[in-house]
């Protein structure tokens, strides 16, 4: 794998190189552009390409963004943030640790797989199976079992009771691949293969749109499901085209050449704003971006530390500068409009209390670390920023920037000191903001990147899933967040708006909360 290791000045000339090798890539020019939009191949282009089709093995949203085109869930999330039925019609509780659910009747997987009570429990089945290790098992881990009851009938067998099953059932993670695909993958793992290698190249669901094609790195091809359950899309495909470079999706949105961009630098939105024939797109999002410590290791295994580089960054410097003031600072892991999101000050920024704590930390001469980022342009520069900022308090910051895949990979495996990334709290609640992240057990890829085990956090986390009183549940959330401000295993940046861009042409297209794609109703007009 390669890996860029960069100062100031090289990561300029890494950037200047990367222009200009984005404008000379014939796949992602503006040739061609001069035959106009079409309405049946509707073109999308994005930064990152998925790292798997497998929904239930990873957890990013580059991947999420392909993936909830292909697949369904049992509930959804409306405009609002509401949770409303998908392939679920109604659900019941029977006491508190069981809950049965009504299917919807007549929907078919892609291959013709007919939806119903046995491959909702085989999907359940396998997210939970820990030969499989599905990042997305921590969603679900309160499940003890799923029971087929009748052919639409299935019922949830909790270990213990869980009040927001309905918004982790509208999770990524939950949602539904064909039982065939599913038999294939095992067959394959029995055979030698690694766990989702077949569903990565086969990803067959029941949503609006079908599989057709995938050139890893350039771009991936959807087609309409004619069968959907739910009325079929406007549109006869649409290509997700890999364009890293943000001028050039600019350009080819100016040109006609992609009917969507995303993501928007805040200054190729104000860019966007002002062109003829286009229009932005924003989204207030509940997820996260922070810069992350590893607390393994040193020095970053002292909090002290940790709140000295946190006191030491000007948020709001950053959401000014490289933002262009889009986004709310935060002050703790959770966004304020999410239920049960403590009302608290967080670390304010102070250079000279920043250099104080690190002197009592025995760091009074600072110390080498590094940052990593994957090639975001606005993660890369807050690297920049960061290593700006802690020059002032002694600190020697090395930034290095990765390949997706590859820094998603690594920080998993916790090889990393800092590193920028975000959370996009799908189902918009504190235990999903709160329990994957910071979570003993989730130390990992699974989410908890920072590698912090903290026995307290544990226990608030523990015990406001499982209380089913209202009071108790907010009191246990606002402890924890007060817990992971003096733990300070992240550095809580921004609360982020998505930013994205499209042509007049297009109607119906919108972004959620979580910054995922919502295609279902596009469509190109004259």
């Amino acid at each position: 794998m390669k890996k860029n290791i960069l100062g100031v000045s090289a990561l300029s000339t890494f950037l200047l190189l990367s222009a200009c090798a984005g404008g000379s890539d014939e796949s992602t020019s503006s040739d061609g552009a001069s035959d106009g939009v079409s309405a049946d191949e509707i073109i999308l282009a994005t930064m990152s390409d998925a790292v798997s089709m497998d929904v239930h093995m990873t957890n990013d949203i580059p991947s999420a963004n392909m993936q909830v085109q292909v697949y369904e869930k049992l509930f959804t999330l409306d405009e609002k943030s509401e949770i409303q039925p998908q392939l679920a019609e109604s659900w019941e509780t029977v006491d508190d640790v069981t809950w049965e659910f009504k299917l919807r009747e007549g929907v078919a997987f892609h291959d013709g797989e007919p939806f119903n009570a046995e491959a909702v429990k085989a999907n359940f089945d396998r997210i939970l199976d820990e030969d499989i290790a599905s990042p997305r098992a921590v969603q679900f881990e309160m499940v003890e079992n799923v029971e087929v009851v009748d052919e639409y009938t299935v019922r949830f067998n909790l270990k213990y009771p869980f009040a927001p099953l309905l918004a982790n059932l509208t999770n990524m993670g939950g949602s539904i691949i064909s039982p065939a695909a599913i038999a294939a993958d095992y067959e394959e793992i029995e055979n030698g293969g690694e766990p989702g290698a077949y569903i990565n190249e086969n990803p067959i669901g029941t949503g609006f749109l079908e599989f057709e094609s995938w050139s890893p790195g350039e771009e991936m091809t959807l087609v309409k499901n004619e069968d959907y359950w739910d009325g079929e899309v406007a549109y006869d495909s649409f290509v997700f085209q890999i364009v890293p470079e943000g001028g050039t999706r600019v350009a080819n949105l100016e040109t006609g050449y992609a009917h969507i961009i995303d993501p928007l630098a805040p200054n190729e939105a104000a860019r966007v704003e002002q062109m003829d024939g286009a229009s932005l797109a924003t989204q207030d999002s509940v997820g996260l971006n922070y810069i992350g410590f590893n607390t393994e290791k040193e020095p970053f295994d002292d909090p002290k530390v940790r709140q000295a580089v946190s006191m030491a960054i000007n948020k709001e410097e950053i959401i000014n500068g490289i933002y262009d003031g889009y986004g709310e600072v935060a002050t703790g892991p959770l966004a304020p409009v999410i239920p049960n999101a403590a009302d608290l000050p967080g670390l304010e920024y102070n250079v000279e209390e920043a250099q104080a704590l690190l002197e009592e930390a025995g760091y009074e001469d600072g110390f080498d670390t590094t940052i990593w980022t994957n090639d975001n342009p606005q993660r890369m520069d807050i690297a920049v920023a960061t290593q700006d900022a802690l020059s002032e308090i002694g600190v020697n910051v090395e930034v290095e920037v990765l390949e997706w895949g590859a820094y998603l990979e690594q920080t998993g495996q916790g090889m990393h000191d800092m590193f920028i990334l975000g959370w996009s709290n799908q189902n918009a609640n504190a235990d999903t903001g709160l329990y994957p992240l910071f979570h003993s057990s989730q130390i990992g890829a699974a989410g908890n990147r920072f590698m912090i085990q903290d026995e307290q956090l544990d226990s608030y986390l523990d015990d406001a899933r499982q209380t089913t009183d209202e009071a108790e549940q907010e009191q246990l959330y606002a402890d924890a967040q007060e817990r992971l401000i003096e733990l300070s295993p992240a550095i809580y940046l921004q609360h982020q708006t998505y930013l994205a861009g499209h042509l007049d042409e297009v109607e119906g297209f919108w972004m959620n909360a979580s910054g995922l794609y919502q295609l279902k109703d596009v469509e190109v007009t004259e």
